[in-house]
């Protein structure tokens, strides 16, 4: 079985070669009502950040932004350290702020059916890797009952983790975790009913009845599906 599925993801690489994206440069042109006019449109769910230049060699991230397509991102509050001793940054965003968006690309989580699908994707692409151990002891420390967008968010903030992959049936689904959006999605041929419950990882201690996946591994693609917003 391992052989036939490690056959159909090989066979599917041409299909998705290039299909993780990375960080874009950009810089802001005007700003109206928490909204930003961009110099280069970037793809709709993109998240960065923006920074602003202050002199002297000293620069600062004032802001996380979203980009909304056309050229326009929304500006959002930036909190990279959790901590009540710690001041924020006040500064507005201004014209000719620097933005960058997929700052933390290079960082990805896989969420992937079983040992051989891991294997193959993180071995294809050059990312590090943060290991779904990591998430799935964080998921249980927290208490967590049901996987979500929100608790991939949690997730990707405090380990600074810029995509979430999911692995699913048919598709390759590339999650920005921040926006909580589908930036990309390829064609991708896996064997999901084989899942090691209720996805891949190194230890045997997760509980189907703690991720609420249902009792079949047969339910792995429909339910981050739903997680991800498909049908």
């Amino acid at each position: 079985m391992k052989k036939i599925l490690f056959f159909i993801l090989i066979s599917s690489y041409s299909l998705f070669a290039d299909a993780l994206p990375t960080s874009i440069k950009s810089s802001v042109k005007s700003t109206s009502n928490e909204v930003i006019q961009l110099s280069s449109n970037i793809p709709v769910g993109m998240s960065g950040i923006i920074i602003h230049n202050y002199g002297n060699g000293l620069s600062a991230i004032t802001h996380t932004t979203i980009s909304l397509g056309n050229g326009k991102a929304s500006v959002e509050s930036h909190t990279a350290i959790l901590h009540k001793n710690i001041p924020s940054i006040q500064t507005a965003v201004t014209v000719g702020d620097d933005v960058i968006f997929g700052n933390f690309y290079n960082n990805a989580l896989l969420i992937a059916p079983n040992q051989v699908a891991y294997k193959q994707i993180t071995q294809k692409f050059h990312r590090t890797w943060i290991h779904p151990d990591a998430f799935a002891l964080d998921f249980m420390k927290e208490g967590e009952t049901k996987i979500s967008m929100e608790a991939l968010e949690r997730f990707s903030k405090k380990n600074q983790v810029g995509l979430v992959l999911v692995v699913t049936a048919e598709r390759l689904l590339i999650i920005d975790p921040i926006s909580k959006k589908i930036i990309g999605s390829t064609a991708l041929k896996s064997n999901p009913n084989s899942a090691k419950t209720p996805f891949y990882a190194r230890f045997d201690q997760m509980s189907l009845s703690v991720f609420s996946l249902g009792e079949n591994n047969k339910h792995y693609t429909p339910y981050f599906q739903s997680v991800a917003g498909l049908k």
